[in-house]
């Protein structure tokens, strides 16, 4: 059935529907993070280090980052709706075989299986929102995707320290099963209208295997190179190789086929490559300020997983509050202008970061977070809005694959070479600081004439030094994640400027065609 032809929801069953398609993508991207906290309680229960613990995170993002590019060509196969009915059954179905799985090989096993069946949520539910509003109300459509998209990184290491602590960490996967259920009732009964007619597509097997090669790799890289000293280590070397070559050989194909897997061709839209382009440098460096942040807090301020959880928390609260604000702004306002002045925004408020200290109270760190809510659905809303406008509607669910896929990317390089070097630069400045500290003596002797032993002085000492090191590491990143920032705000100009206000506000074939012809 063409969606055209298909009158849109209204009233109760329209947000009965959004809610539905938006707790589909918000379990998911939760699925992300609800796990970084509890990985010494898993690696524990199953007998494994906590570095081998950490494969219950690598393997889920290698599988989801895989098939995200994969959505378009999935959907167009077996129908959209299907689709995103199947993966999030098949989701619940293997999260329950992550809760219970009695060894790490088996839980890391059920992990890739459940990446490679949330992957497509994202994108799917962000294309079915855009497809059950009406043209005119588009921008909620966005809006919602967006928060639940922001929201669900913030709450994942919250509600997952929670659960540790209060009941097991199977439970981590057994929440997904009530939310999960309630989405397939739901969608069977109300989205089934709004199904596509199938193309029977041929497989792309050899652009198939090239992704899964060139993204393997890349993901296995970043996320052990830290403990394998880098490129000083022969292993990362290769993987770094063999990504880099199965990543040319995968856009060769993928440009010279009839049928590609990965459908590469929406980057002919300039407007859509820029979007994409500020989004991943957006949401690297706010994904790297959402993991820093807590580390830094339990590190240095002596907070616990819980406590750093609910102060990063305000950050999303207070974009919670900015988000309708914003998607009424949208469809008045150039979305360069919001998303540039977003991005300033936020560069601004992490600039003041820049000069944080381990004498900052509660309300010192929470402000700036705060503050910062204000600022994200400027920049969130509006790029992913503008990315999906500047596409033909039958590209809309490659381009959604191709926008998540391109900022969870460039998320997982980003915090992985920050906290590489937040490390680094901790223990560089640590040397420094060690021949500043108390040169003439003066300290030590005044602490031992008034009886204080020896071995606690130098273990006051170390203290001091390192609370002063890791505060001295964590500003500087933060400069440099303003600079991100920044750059983001400057390269969003580089899209061109729209003639109308595009099909998702027009509601017309002829907003939709002046539209992509501002992005060609």
């Amino acid at each position: 059935m063409n969606q055209s032809n298909v009158a849109p929801l209204s009233g109760y069953r329209l947000w009965a529907a959004a809610v539905v398609i938006a707790g589909a993508n918000f379990m998911v991207v939760l699925d992300m993070t609800i796990a970084n906290v509890s990985i010494p309680n898993i690696a524990g229960s199953l007998g494994a280090t906590t570095t081998q613990g950490t494969w219950v995170i690598t393997s889920y993002a290698v599988a989801e980052a895989i098939v995200l590019p994969l959505t378009g060509w999935l959907s167009a196969r077996f129908g959209l709706v299907r689709t995103f009915i199947s993966a999030t059954g098949l989701f619940v179905l293997f999260s329950i075989f992550c809760g219970l799985a009695t060894s790490l090989s088996m839980l890391v096993t059920a992990r890739v299986l459940q990446g490679l069946a949330g992957g497509p949520l994202m994108p799917l539910s962000q294309t079915l929102l855009l497809r059950i509003f009406p043209k005119e109300q588009a921008g909620m459509a966005i809006t919602l995707w967006s928060m639940t998209t922001l929201l669900a990184p913030i709450t994942g290491p919250v509600l997952g320290g929670w659960i540790c602590e209060n009941w097991s960490w199977p439970w981590i996967f057994f929440i997904n099963i009530p939310l999960g259920v309630v989405v397939v009732y739901f969608s069977i009964k109300l989205l089934a209208r709004y199904e596509l007619p199938i193309r029977r597509l041929p497989i792309d097997v050899v652009g198939l295997v090239l992704l899964i090669i060139w993204v393997t790799a890349l993901q296995v890289m970043l996320d052990t190179g830290k403990e394998n000293d880098w490129f000083a280590s022969t292993t990362i070397t290769l993987l770094a190789i063999v990504s880099l070559i199965g990543f040319a050989a995968f856009l060769i194909w993928e440009l010279n086929i009839d049928h590609p897997i990965v459908d590469l061709k929406v980057f002919r839209h300039k407007a859509f490559w820029v979007a994409v382009l500020v989004m991943s440098i957006g949401y690297a460096s706010f994904m790297t300020l959402n993991v820093l942040t807590p580390l830094w807090l339990q590190l240095n301020m002596d907070y616990t997983a819980s406590q750093a959880g609910r102060t990063i928390g305000w950050t999303g609260l207070f974009s919670l509050c900015m988000a309708p604000f914003v998607a009424r702004l949208a469809v008045k306002v150039d979305r360069r202008k919001l998303i540039s002045g977003g991005l300033l925004w936020l560069s601004g408020v992490t600039a003041l970061r820049c000069l944080g200290s381990t004498e900052l109270t509660y309300w010192d760190i929470a402000f700036p977070l705060m503050i910062m809510g204000l600022g994200m659905p400027f920049f969130f809303i509006s790029v992913s809005g503008m990315a999906l406008a500047s596409v033909n509607t039958d590209e809309t669910a490659s381009a959604a694959g191709l926008l998540n896929f391109s900022r969870t990317l460039l998320a997982a390089f980003a915090i992985s070479v920050m906290t590489t070097n937040w490390e680094s630069y901790t223990a560089t400045v640590y040397a420094d600081l060690v021949g500043s500290i108390d040169a003439g003596g003066d300290l030590f002797k005044a602490l031992s004439q008034s009886g204080v032993e020896s071995n606690k002085i130098y273990s006051m000492m170390d203290r001091l030094l390192s609370a002063q090191s890791l505060m001295i590491a964590t500003n500087a990143i933060m400069a440099i994640v303003a600079l991100a920032f920044l750059l983001g705000a400057i390269a969003i100009w580089f899209a061109p400027r729209p003639r109308a206000w595009s099909a998702e506000t027009t509601g017309s074939n002829s907003g939709a065609t002046a539209q992509k012809s501002t992005a060609t």
